[in-house]
């Protein structure tokens, strides 16, 4: 029943989304949140990201939430060597020469999420069902059902990077730990990091400038688990920042996320809109200051 449930709710999503965007989020927030989203006058985070979808200038979005355009913005900025480098790029899965790909790389849509393909052994593949996989991940659109347009903007592609040794971090992980970091027009605020990730379930924890744990600010719930030990601070976090401040100026809100691998630091993205807006494993204290942080008026 509940998958039902949850089925007509897609489809009410979907179509809401395509005849009234601003409606659709005012629906999803409402049962996501058992609140009324005050669009006038918007308090904490999510809130403001929903305003800003609507009412912010999202001139930029596009591009920079592309995981393939935005690599420009790096060399623009002056932080090319903080790519991770990139292996091919394709427009059709069909084009993906798989024979000249190394053994080891990671594979990914430019305008999805959660969608990679991490490969440690080519020689395991199989070709057939992966390029199927990523055909369908081409035709996918999402951001009309969370009033997030911008992916929908994207002109899709494949791209294959170099897939980041795990290993060859500070501590034990199943996946490389993501530093994300909520930055505010140029001001970097608080760090999330997020290790030990698996298609269920991931770690997760909240820190400060000073690399002090908050676990007052987050929430536990069944995929984002709240860390029971402390992880130690990331040896290139100062760039990190760094990296941060200068990508994100001029943004009300930009969640900036990164990696470090013998203590070196990696872009990984830019999140405009992180979770659509509707991030449920903060506590509503830690929404309120993020919230406060955001000026979008």
């Amino acid at each position: 029943m509940k998958t039902v449930k949850l089925y007509i709710w897609k489809i009410i999503y979907y179509i809401l989304g395509h005849l009234w965007p601003k409606g659709c989020v005012t629906v999803h927030f409402r049962r996501s949140t058992g609140r009324f989203l005050n669009w006038q006058h918007p308090r904490d985070i999510n809130e403001k990201i929903q305003w800003l979808k609507f009412y912010g200038n999202t001139s930029q979005w596009t591009r920079l939430a592309d995981k393939y355009a935005v690599r420009e913005y790096i060399k623009e900025k002056g932080l090319e060597d903080m790519l991770i480098p990139l292996i091919g790029r394709w427009e059709h899965a069909e084009d993906i020469d798989w024979e000249t790909l190394p053994n080891q790389f990671v594979m990914k849509t430019n305008h999805g999420s959660g969608d990679a393909l991490i490969c440690t052994d080519k020689s395991k593949l199989d070709i057939k069902h992966w390029t199927q996989y990523f055909s369908r991940l081409l035709k996918q659109k999402f951001g009309t059902q969370m009033g997030e347009p911008h992916y929908d903007k994207i002109k899709p592609c494949i791209i294959a990077e170099q897939l980041m040794d795990c290993t060859r971090q500070q501590i034990e992980s199943t996946s490389l730990v993501d530093y994300k970091i909520w930055t505010f027009d140029g001001k970097p605020a608080y760090i999330w990091a997020c290790y030990n990730r698996t298609k269920s379930s991931c770690e997760v924890a909240v820190y400060d400038l000073d690399w002090n744990f908050h676990p007052e600010y987050s929430r536990s719930e069944q995929h984002y688990v709240l860390a029971e030990r402390l992880i130690p601070r990331p040896v290139s976090l100062d760039k990190m920042l760094h990296a941060a401040s200068v990508l994100s100026e001029g943004f009300p809100v930009v969640r900036m996320d990164f990696y470090e691998v013998d203590g070196k630091p990696y872009f990984g993205e830019m999140t405009f809109t992180p979770a659509a807006g509707f991030n449920d494993f903060y506590t509503q204290k830690f929404l309120n200051i993020l919230g406060d942080l955001c000026k979008i008026k």
